[in-house]
């Protein structure tokens, strides 16, 4: 491992929790319960390595389409491992974000969210993005509203819209990209996922399902990313 390449950033999709519990005859909510597990490995893990950043795709927008029960337990299950992991985090000066909306979540998960990211928002040694209720065609719908806003009340001119000024009316704002995507379950795609983001990403998909993601398979990951060129559109040296 070298310590001079890890990557700052480290972007999860979480996928293949119900096919890992259907596989061994299991409802799929007992695989997101697996999965909330990994989340605090992988947590520890990039502590470790000395990662600053990791962003986890928890619920998409499009995710309110899975049957009602799995969709209650997704959100009663993330309003009690905020709940629980808050302690940890004011202790180990990580901070937590939430991207996405918090319009349509149940009202004591909206504060849960509130009060956790309101409690941490001055840590420093780790910042954690929880994209929960979250769709990147949304984001960008958003922000572009919000620039087209903004020049119409004469902040600015349309001429000093540039790509900084556009990532700065992201959800992720003030924060660096990703240097590296993971995904699980052998999915090649991105699902709606940090569109903007992930341009220069590295990305590492694997075929074991989420609930299957320890700390070997993080490391190996990181491990990966140490061997690719990242030119950004030049050439090696």
């Amino acid at each position: 491992m070298k310590k001079s390449k890890v990557p700052e950033h480290i972007a999860f999709i979480m996928d293949g929790n119900g096919r890992w519990a259907k596989r061994r005859g299991l409802a799929r909510i007992e695989g997101h319960a697996r999965g909330l597990n990994r989340i605090r490995e992988v947590i520890k893990t990039a502590q470790d390595v000395g990662v600053k950043y990791l962003t986890f795709y928890a619920f998409s927008s499009e995710n309110w389409k899975r049957p009602a029960a799995e969709v209650g337990f997704l959100m009663k299950a993330c309003e009690n491992f905020i709940r629980d992991e808050l302690p940890g985090l004011i202790k180990g000066d990580i901070s937590l974000r939430h991207i996405g909306r918090l319009d349509g979540l149940p009202p004591s998960l909206q504060q849960s969210i509130t009060r956790a990211c309101e409690l941490t928002r001055n840590n420093r040694k780790l910042t954690i993005q929880l994209a929960f209720n979250y769709g990147s065609r949304q984001e960008i719908v958003e922000a572009v509203r919000k620039i087209s806003a903004d020049v119409t009340a004469g902040v600015f001119t349309i001429d000093a819209i540039d790509e900084d000024m556009i990532s700065r009316y992201l959800y992720t704002s003030g924060v660096p990209d990703p240097d590296l995507l993971i995904r699980t379950s052998g999915e090649m795609r991105i699902s709606n996922f940090l569109l903007w983001q992930l341009s220069y990403a590295e990305f590492y998909c694997i075929e074991r399902c989420w609930p299957d993601f320890d700390r070997r398979q993080f490391l190996k990951a990181v491990a990966e990313f140490q061997k690719r060129s990242r030119r950004f559109g030049g050439v090696d040296d």
